[in-house]
């Protein structure tokens, strides 16, 4: 991405849309919106001073919403260009509210919450779409309890669990001790307050609150109102101590996640969502099972699915190395459903079609290996462009010509043509730069003619 962004004849439009395209192949007209980032990107340097004195934080979508982050932010770490962003439906400034504290802190004077979106024209002689794809939404199938049961996730949750640069640092931290955690740190600054304020009252009085409390129970200061506020005040702290003591006793015996459990095929080769394969996701379960057991040699994997499908070179390989190496076990079933067990464990019941059984086994996490999905708003962007998209949601290609999409000059690649891995998206990547390549060369001997 470094090369990229050095490159002098590439040149990144970050955070920017496409607005309106014209014209035809070797001569288009495409307006692109550059959003408002209320950051000039050519003054600031990334130093992240911003974010760190930010007083509003909201939940960090990068990071599956299992982290938090600031109303001004940087979208990741190795972000190009390196710059911040700020929200405009979080930022207490652009919402009318009394703040700038970002633009105080800000030494490069690179903070503008004057800055408008900007429309600029460029002249493209060929046009190659690469927007993606988005995840399965889970929660369809009701079955598996996402969202419902905290220790069922999915796998792009679960990738940013294993990152260092993710939530946890790494440390496969179960989503349900990271609640109680959270729950604890601000059931100690409950009680903090409230000690603080007990503190007073002590000063006063010369008394602990416990002793006084005890002889305020025993009607000793009855129609004494200062001292009935004090007796409320310790209710209030006695109210958040007590459940704070059993949260941090219940603490003390989290452990990091060494049961997991991965379900594969979760919307894709079902004829209620996706009836096609999704081509990445065996792979990819693998490839984290055996991430999972080098950060905790401990961990123990088991995948459950229809078959494994390792299509492409060495991966059947890498498979045979995972349950040898890894400890990852293979189960040829489908799983029913996932309930929760003691300790917030979840149970998956599934059927074992080898031993033609239904069985239940509990694990600290099960990960949902999620269909590929088309990207937000596809319709949308085919719409402007112009171009066609097929019955499941992707753009619509020639079969003898599987990169052109059905505007002449607009190619496609990668998992905007349809779910495919990342060796093969590269390849389409090629392919794409070859056929708009091309494009420019005709387009060059016409006019020299």
């Amino acid at each position: 991405m470094l090369d990229v962004g050095r490159h002098p004849n590439i040149e990144l439009m970050a955070y920017s849309e496409v607005d309106k395209v014209e014209g035809e192949a070797g001569a288009f007209k495409v307006t692109v919106r550059r959003k408002a980032r209320y950051v000039d990107e050519d003054r600031c340097t990334g130093c992240g001073a911003c974010a760190e004195k930010c007083p509003t934080v909201v939940s960090d979508a990068f990071n599956e919403g299992l982290g938090q982050r600031r109303a001004v932010y940087s979208w990741f770490a190795q972000g190009i260009p390196s710059t911040h962003t700020i929200d405009a439906d979080h930022c207490r400034q652009l919402n009318g509210k009394k703040c700038g504290i970002c633009k105080k802190v800000c030494q490069a004077d690179a903070i503008d919450f004057e800055q408008q979106d900007r429309f600029i024209d460029i002249d493209a002689g060929a046009i190659i779409v690469a927007s993606g794809y988005d995840v399965f939404d889970a929660s369809r199938i009701p079955e598996y309890q996402y969202r419902q049961i905290p220790n069922v996730i999915t796998a792009i949750e679960f990738e940013r669990l294993l990152s260092a640069s993710g939530p946890t640092s790494g440390h496969l931290h179960r989503p349900s001790d990271l609640a109680v955690e959270e729950e604890i740190k601000g059931l100690e600054k409950k009680a903090a307050k409230a000690l603080k304020m007990l503190g007073k009252f002590e000063k006063k009085y010369e008394k602990g609150s416990e002793e006084f409390y005890l002889e305020y129970r025993d009607g000793k200061y009855e129609g004494d109102e200062d001292r009935r506020k004090w007796a409320e005040k310790y209710e209030a702290y006695l109210a958040v101590s007590g459940p704070l003591e059993e949260m941090k006793k219940e603490a003390e015996a989290f452990d990091v996640a060494k049961r997991l459990a991965f379900v594969q095929c979760v919307g894709s080769r079902d004829f209620r969502f996706y009836p096609f394969c999704s081509g990445y996701c065996c792979m990819h379960s693998i490839k984290e099972a055996i991430i999972a057991n080098e950060h905790e040699p401990e961990t123990t994997s088991v995948i459950f699915g229809m078959d494994i499908r390792a299509v492409g070179k060495g991966f059947e390989e890498y498979k045979i190395r995972g349950g040898n190496q890894s400890g990852i076990s293979y189960i040829r079933g489908r799983v029913a459903e996932i309930v929760e067990g003691p300790g917030h464990n979840p149970v998956v019941v599934y059927e074992d079609t080898r031993e033609r059984k239904v069985m239940e086994q509990a694990f600290d996490m099960v990960i949902l290996a999620t269909a590929c999905a088309p990207s937000r708003d596809v319709e949308g962007l085919a719409e402007i462009l112009g171009i066609e998209i097929n019955r499941f949601g992707f753009f619509q290609t020639g079969t003898s010509q599987p990169l052109d999409t059905t505007r002449p000059g607009i190619f496609t690649c990668g998992c905007a043509h349809g779910p495919m891995d990342i060796p093969e998206s590269v390849a389409q990547a090629s392919g794409a730069a070859a056929r708009a390549a091309q494009i420019l060369t005709d387009s060059r001997m016409r006019k020299a003619s």
